[in-house]
């Protein structure tokens, strides 16, 4: 089994409204991560919890500071820690 790890990732600027939690959804999933995505109350952030194997988590973390077009990542925020087989998918929370 490969290196198995979990991401903790807030991304701010302008990531709200341009459908950036259906771009990290799709992104996650044809990974083959699981976890969630969400908006904050912010407005200008979003949350990502995504696990699997780290050479995956570390291509959605490239496609993170890009996002899908219209978005301007402005800066992320970005934890490590240990694989916990938490999440059975990949879903975006409300």
């Amino acid at each position: 089994m490969a290196d198995m790890a979990r991401l903790s990732s807030t991304v701010y600027g302008r990531v709200q409204g341009v459908y950036f939690r259906y771009f990290v959804r799709n992104t996650a999933r044809g990974l083959g991560l699981k976890g969630y995505v969400r908006n904050l109350g912010s407005g200008d952030a979003i949350e990502v919890q995504a696990e699997g194997e780290k050479p995956q988590l570390n291509r959605l973390l490239e496609q993170l500071k890009r996002g899908p077009p219209g978005a301007r990542v402005r800066r992320m925020e970005i934890d490590w820690s240990d694989y916990s087989e938490q999440f059975t998918d990949f879903r975006i929370r409300y």
